[in-house]
């Protein structure tokens, strides 16, 4: 009669700790994303900087899965358009949103749509997971290209010569590093859970 007590009393904490733990990795993922997000490096032919926002989405992928790895970006997108300083180049608001790089900003929401479920199915198989990863860049890589042709009175071609191509080495390279890590970094946090 105790010990049934004592799992009553015990049970409802069990259930609580990993919705805890899960808002407390979405809080973190989120708070990366916030940090690292604003550091971009301007270039030359394009309004479009180089961030490490997308390098932090993919893991969050392999780190949160789809569901909550979107929670965290809308989190952030909602940091960044009332105002704070998390968009890149520590802007913030939304001008950022209907300027000439809000789209690739709305459609980072469809990559992790769309690449989420692909990394999460690939489990284990990296070349799948990149595979994944390389289609929700490219549906992000369309809505970016379309918002700053329409944005810039350009066509989609010069769109895409400004606001795609100088970043493929370095998408690439990112792809590729969170498909290396992003597996291990979800086992050690899930390690670091028990």
């Amino acid at each position: 009669m105790i010990e049934k007590a004592e799992q009553t009393v015990t049970s409802p904490t069990r259930a609580k700790r990993p919705a805890v733990i899960d808002l407390t990795v979405i809080a973190l993922v989120t708070a990366i994303t916030c940090i690292l997000a604003p550091l971009s490096i301007p270039i030359v032919i394009s309004p479009v900087p180089v961030t490490l926002t997308n390098l932090v989405l993919y893991l969050s992928l392999y780190i949160l899965k789809t569901r909550k790895a979107l929670i965290s970006y809308l989190i952030y997108l909602m940091l960044g358009l009332v105002g704070l300083p998390v968009f890149s180049g520590f802007s913030g608001g939304l001008g950022k949103l209907v300027g000439p790089t809000g789209g690739y900003l709305v459609g980072f929401i469809f990559m992790i749509l769309v690449a989420g479920p692909l990394v999460e199915r690939a489990r284990g198989k990296i070349w799948l997971q990149i595979a994944g990863l390389i289609l929700g860049t490219a549906v992000c890589y369309a809505f970016g290209t379309v918002w700053l042709a329409v944005q810039m009175k350009i066509s989609i071609p010069a769109g895409l010569a400004m606001g795609v191509l100088p970043y493929l080495p370095g998408d690439g390279a990112k792809m590729i590093l969170a498909a290396l890590t992003g597996q291990e970094i979800a086992k050690r946090i899930k390690a670091a859970q028990m």
